[in-house]
């Protein structure tokens, strides 16, 4: 073996070119064997190996404890960014749009609605209006806009729009898009909006200068912005408007940036348009902001701007400005050792991360983990990093379904979403990352089916080891947390023992965005369910529906169920 050593050192030697290019291709073969072997890997889910349990079906009796790892972080909600406005909107026709200018076209309405996908007519996510004229002067919809001649789709033009809080989306000529909060122009003929979309063959993208026009059913009016602000509604004065409301200042010329820029200065959250008068303060027990009223009720023209609505001396029209409410913004942690270890537990995607956001605004403490997550220390949550039995921390966030580890705990807080978006939520924070998506090649491989093969199960016995060995167990559910923020969050910290200052909360309430949620509307363009997921899945629902029932408690939302 010495001697071939040695006539190789010798060869090499003599012919240097020889020795380098070998070299050379032995660590192009060495990292091309690297890339492969990140890539070609299956994926698994991490600690929740497939189980008798995940093969019994929908029928479940009782599914029994599955086994799970202490490696999984729940996705949480971040607010989409949206757009304000009043009934009377403001052309925004400078505004930088996505790709350039656009102008609108629109399709038969027998088309339009044929062509919407079953994804689309089940989530209610838009709904189509019909055909309108447009004039390249002046728009129909006159807020942001853009256009694509290869791939524009129905559904792009509406996720476009509805993330930026407008209420309604355009497409005209086949590939342009157009967005505004309110429609100014007339009813067209549905024939005369005949131009397939660009990139869907299948659906109509308007005419030439006509809309196929649909309302965004779930753009919310509380997430809308307009230029820095946040539309919060139109709203009756309060008895002591001077008191709810204590800066105020007379403007003549009146229009919403101007009363907002002057909130602003004067470092107010709220911003109300009464007429000719701009008054602003926080929201607060005399002016709560609980009780919306039409907006036509504050549909009163602004001196200086067309298109704006400045509300009346009865009727305000109220904005939430950039300037931060402080009044919760304060958190520490626990001044003494806690007594009893309360749990926030949750299936992964059922929004974990926002609920720990909303209960250290509304109790002033840090909330803790039963995992460690750096992003999440990082984004604030400074209770991250203490030991779960720490007591430092006002609860701790879960995802632990086993017998022993539910019972370590003396009471708990157990936040059930709807297990559709729960699954794809943590599917995406799986793949993505916590505000990320997952890549389609991820959706159309196997890594979906065999995650929701492992995960739908484990969704239901998660709750039912809850009920079952929880010790004292308060339920809410992820939709009616968004629904009503205030009631739940209200029984939340009732549970934790923390007295709750409605000023707090109402601050909660104007502060509700965390750090945490995927953008807008943006969804996958097709059902990933398949016919047989959806069975099981409802297996599951009703199972867990029965549990909760058994309890005398209300069961779970309608809209867990398909339609």
């Amino acid at each position: 073996m010495a001697k071939l050593l040695l006539k190789l050192q010798r060869y090499f030697r003599r012919k240097p070119v020889r020795f380098f290019t070998l070299l050379a291709l032995y660590l192009a073969a060495g990292s091309l064997v690297f890339l492969h072997s990140g890539f070609s890997g299956e994926p698994t889910v991490p600690g929740s190996p497939r189980s008798p349990a995940a093969a019994e079906g929908p029928g479940l009796p009782y599914l029994g404890v599955m086994q799970l790892s202490r490696g999984f972080k729940a996705a949480a909600t971040m607010p989409a960014g949206a757009r304000r406005r009043g009934p009377w909107f403001k052309s925004t026709s400078k505004e930088p749009s996505e790709r350039g200018k656009s102008r609108d076209n629109g399709g038969p309405r027998s088309r339009a609605l044929r062509g919407r996908s079953g994804r689309e007519k089940e989530e209610d996510r838009a709904r189509y209006i019909g055909c309108y004229e447009d004039n390249t002067r002046r728009r129909t919809l006159r807020g942001m806009s853009f256009f694509d001649y290869k791939k524009m789709t129905v559904f792009r033009c509406q996720d476009n729009c509805a993330e930026r809080g407008y209420l309604y989306a355009g497409l005209e000529f086949g590939a342009e898009c157009y967005c505004g909060h309110k429609i100014q122009a007339s009813n067209a003929s549905e024939s005369e909006c005949n131009m397939e979309c660009k990139g869907e063959r299948s659906n109509t993208c308007g005419g030439i200068n006509r809309l196929s026009i649909y309302r965004l059913e779930l753009a919310q009016e509380s997430a809308r912005r307009y230029g820095s602000a946040i539309f919060r509604g139109c709203f009756r004065s309060p008895e002591n408007v001077s008191i709810a409301l204590p800066a105020s200042q007379l403007m003549l010329n009146m229009s919403v940036d101007k009363c907002v820029d002057f909130c602003t200065e004067k470092e107010f959250p709220l911003a109300a348009l009464a007429g000719t008068t701009c008054r602003c303060g926080f929201p607060s027990t005399l002016f709560p902001l609980h009780e919306r009223e039409d907006e036509q009720l504050c549909a009163h023209k602004c001196a200086a701007e067309e298109f704006e609505s400045c509300g009346s001396a009865e009727f305000l029209l109220v904005y939430q400005t950039q300037v931060q409410d402080n009044r919760c913004m304060d958190r520490r942690f626990l001044p003494s050792r806690a007594k009893q270890l309360v749990a926030l537990a949750s299936f992964p995607g059922a929004g974990n991360t926002w609920a720990r956001h909303l209960i250290e605004l509304a109790t002033g403490f840090y909330t803790g983990s039963y995992y460690f997550d750096g992003s999440l220390y990082n984004k604030g949550f400074k209770g991250e990093r203490d030991h779960w039995r720490s007591g430092r921390t006002i609860c701790i966030k879960t995802h632990e379904s086993g017998q022993k580890e539910i019972e370590s705990f003396d009471s708990a807080i157990l936040l059930i979403r709807n297990p559709y978006k729960a699954l794809m939520a943590e599917f995406n924070r799986k793949y993505g990352g916590h505000i990320g998506f997952a890549a389609h090649a991820h959706w159309k491989g196997k890594e979906w089916p065999e995650f929701v093969a492992n995960y739908a199960p484990w969704w239901a016995t998660h709750t039912l080891d809850w009920l079952r060995y929880g010790k004292k167990v308060l339920v809410v559910h992820f939709e009616d947390l968004k629904r009503d923020l205030f009631v739940q969050l209200q029984r939340m910290v009732a549970l934790l023992g923390v007295p709750a200052c409605e000023d707090r909360l109402l601050c909660v309430e104007g502060q509700k965005d965390g750090n945490f949620k995927r953008s807008g509307l943006r969804k996958l363009e097709y059902d990933p369910y398949t016919p047989e997921m959806r069975k099981a899945i409802s297996g599951y629902i009703r199972t867990v529906d029965a549990a909760l029932k058994l309890r005398n408690l209300s069961g779970v939302p309608e809209d867990y169920f398909p339609r």
